[in-house]
């Protein structure tokens, strides 16, 4: 009798990890057929490859095209890879996404200790690549790298605290991509500009004095959608936004009154009623330049990033425009908040966000998956899009300072809240769920 090691933990693992990249997406999941009886999620077309007998002449005669492609166990037992990948750039959308699921080259000498001892299944027609190769062949291919990161540090049950073992070591050893499993995402680099339609949401309260201002600056080059989303005010925010309205002749307005509290309650109310192809999240205070917006658009239209995210921390700020507690206290949350996500950014809380519609389902995915709370309504917005892969980007601002009213956070009160989220996103962006 051998004794095997089970592969069932692996592979529950690793459909739960998969969930992330199928939300709201037309998913096309490529399997090895000898893993066929391992995967279990249930979002996607799914095609598997019998390299013994055809190799991948099932994907040369697929039809249409796909806004992701998931590779499940594919890319090891390949005899072409830039083939593989010349056939997979021409099923994706404009900016579609790859996603190779592989095995970390680290375990490959481990790997072979295990089948010499039959402590598990020979497969001797696997071949582990490195990373930084699958990233050359598939540059050559037409795809941009966005992003890698390693799972299952320990990826077996052992007398029923596996998953407790491998948890702890995922939290402690996050930093050295020791996972079994690693995800790679690609992005297709088709730099085909798009023309789209644009909605800009602008939470607003107790900003009377800023609104006419904000809507006379916003440039008129196209007719964009705007939403005033109103908190419960002690001026006339309300009445101003739908007299704005009711005087507006280009852009095609619209005002609710928020039946909740805070600025995400604002743009998750927003989102229901938003019709544009991409979202702006525009903060009524005019401390970002309503001009730039054209920039933030353009760069999504031109397919160079899923999500813009504006900085304030890269141009000199105007004088009076932020304390220099908080020019410290972002500083220190940008340094955390980089390593859980694993993005260089220099600033999450800059209220000026752009986006894909598209991203609004996921970000309703995260929110009731993960029950975290976001303090200010920026970091469910910059983490979604992290979590599910999209590129990001971050466009420079001239920062300036509020001349009405005044700033609607509670650092302190605030600030605390935000050190929950981030301890909570940490264990999300880290362990295996």
């Amino acid at each position: 009798m051998k004794l095997k090691i089970s592969n069932k933990t692996f592979y529950n693992r690793h459909n739960i990890e998969l969930e992330r990249f199928l939300i709201h997406t037309n998913c096309l999941h490529v399997i090895n057929k000898k893993s066929e009886n391992k995967i279990t999620e249930e979002y996607s077309q799914k095609i598997y490859i019998d390299f013994d007998n055809e190799g991948i002449e099932k994907l040369k005669n697929l039809k249409g095209t796909y806004s992701s492609i998931i590779l499940t166990d594919i890319l090891e037992v390949s005899k072409d890879i830039y083939e593989l990948f010349q056939i997979l750039a021409c099923l994706l959308d404009n900016n579609g996404k790859l996603i190779i699921s592989s095995v970390n080259p680290k375990y490959n000498y481990l790997i072979k200790i295990f089948e010499f001892f039959n402590l598990k299944d020979k497969n001797k027609d696997l071949s582990y690549i490195h990373n930084k190769r699958i990233k050359n062949v598939a540059s050559g291919s037409g795809f941009e790298f966005n992003k890698t990161f390693s799972r299952q540090i320990v990826p077996f049950k052992i007398l029923l605290i596996g998953d407790l073992i491998n948890k702890l070591f995922e939290v402690i050893f996050f930093y050295l991509n020791l996972g079994v499993k690693t995800y790679s995402i690609f992005r297709l680099a088709n730099k085909r500009t798009q023309s789209l339609t644009k909605s800009i949401i602008i939470p607003a309260k107790n900003e009377e004095g800023n609104l006419l201002s904000l809507i006379n600056r916003i440039p008129r080059l196209e007719r964009y959608e705007i939403i005033f989303s109103c908190g419960e005010s002690e001026d006339k925010t309300f009445e101003l936004a739908n007299e704005i309205k009711s005087k507006e002749k280009y852009f095609d307005v619209s005002v609710i009154k928020q039946t909740g509290t805070g600025k995400a309650n604002a743009v998750a109310e927003s989102f229901d009623i938003c019709k544009g192809d991409i979202i702006a999240i525009l903060d009524a205070d005019i401390s970002v330049e309503p001009e730039t917006l054209p920039d933030f658009f353009e760069i999504i239209e031109e397919n160079n990033a899923d999500f813009v995210n504006g900085t304030r921390l890269i141009y000199k700020m105007e004088k009076g425009s932020m304390r220099s507690i908080n020019k410290i206290g972002n500083r220190i949350f940008q340094f955390f908040i980089g390593s859980i996500i694993k993005e260089k950014l220099t600033d999450s809380l800059c209220g000026t966000k752009v986006f894909k519609k598209e991203l609004i389902p996921k970000i309703n995915w995260w929110k009731s998956s993960f029950n975290v709370k976001d303090p200010f309504g920026d970091f469910d917005l910059i983490f979604t899009a992290a979590f599910t892969g999209e590129k990001i980007i971050e466009f420079p601002i001239h920062y300036k300072s509020r001349t009405y009213g005044k700033t609607q956070i509670s650092r302190f009160k605030d600030g605390y809240k935000l050190v929950k989220y981030l301890l909570k996103t940490y264990i999300v962006f880290n362990v295996s769920r």
